[in-house]
């Protein structure tokens, strides 16, 4: 398990510097085509976006799903799960919410442990035992552990930032000078091959940010537990039932223990999950080693 956890890190480090020095190389672009004053405009702009989104993500992810905080006095069994797992792990109590949706799922929000929240569907609590329970909620605390939805955030911004960049690059593109364009048009072209596929290139790496914090929070949770057959069979049973919302929201997809959305086939690519038969066999391969 633990070097399940260190080799999910190191990847998802890894990950995110070629994630900066993707970017670094189309805010580059971008300065040699426009000049700097173009260039800072926009990453002040992303800036100010990535702040506004650090701080108040955690309630908008809460309300866009339909999420309502309780006390240990609504929900007695959810309540004393968070609270023992997160002793264990040593966390701060996290604010419990839960989600009137029959699909079972479950996720974890906060820029750090102590602004965390923890919230299942109703669904989840119905569906699982006790032992399934807790390896869900491992799960989502081992998110909160591991500083993922900070993680996330980063590639969310990263993300967001390649995406005004490509936009300002094709936009000023369009409408540059044609004088001043037949003297760069070797860097003209690069720019607009650059601004089309530059979106999807980033989306393909904020997805596998996600897949590998997903892995590692399956670690987290089983070294929380020490139980990971829990965590198995709940995965097993949402992957019978399927954990689609009825409340669809892709911003918040990749917060969730298992897939919220709906598609399949090509969608795949895209998932912010991997599959969960590839988490079972996994959790699976740990406690062979373990």
């Amino acid at each position: 398990m633990y070097s399940a956890i260190a080799s999910n890190k190191r990847k998802t480090i890894f990950i995110l510097f070629g994630f900066v020095a993707f970017v670094g190389l189309l805010a580059w672009l971008l300065g040699q085509l426009y000049g700097p004053s173009t260039l800072y405009a926009v990453l002040i702009f992303g800036l100010v976006y990535t702040l506004i989104s650090y701080f108040a993500g955690s309630r908008l992810s809460l309300a866009v799903n339909g999420a309502h905080e309780i006390q240990k006095s609504d929900n007695p069994r959810l309540w004393r799960t968070v609270e023992n797992l997160a002793i264990t792990d040593g966390l701060p109590m996290p604010r419990v919410f839960i989600i009137n949706d029959p699909a079972p799922n479950a996720f974890a929000t906060g820029r750090n442990p102590a602004h965390a929240a923890v919230c299942a569907t109703s669904g989840l609590l119905e569906l699982m035992d006790d032992s399934e329970l807790e390896g869900v909620i491992a799960h989502e605390l081992g998110h909160i552990k591991n500083y993922d939805i900070r993680v996330s955030m980063i590639a969310f911004a990263l993300s967001a930032v390649v995406a005004i960049l490509a936009d300002v690059i094709l936009r000023l593109t369009w409408f540059r000078d044609r004088d001043d364009e037949n003297n760069n048009q070797a860097l003209m072209l690069l720019g607009i091959v650059a601004a089309i596929v530059a979106p999807l290139i980033a989306t393909l790496i904020q997805l596998a940010i996600s897949r590998k914090r997903e892995y590692l929070a399956d670690a987290t949770g089983v070294l929380t537990t020490r139980y990971p057959e829990g965590l198995e069979r709940a995965l097993a049973k949402i992957g019978q039932v399927g954990g689609t919302l009825q409340r669809q929201n892709t911003s918040t997809a990749h917060f969730f223990f298992a897939n919220p959305l709906r598609g399949h086939g090509i969608s795949n690519l895209f998932s912010t999950h991997p599959p969960i038969e590839e988490r079972i066999k996994r959790l699976q391969e740990m406690a062979t080693r373990a």
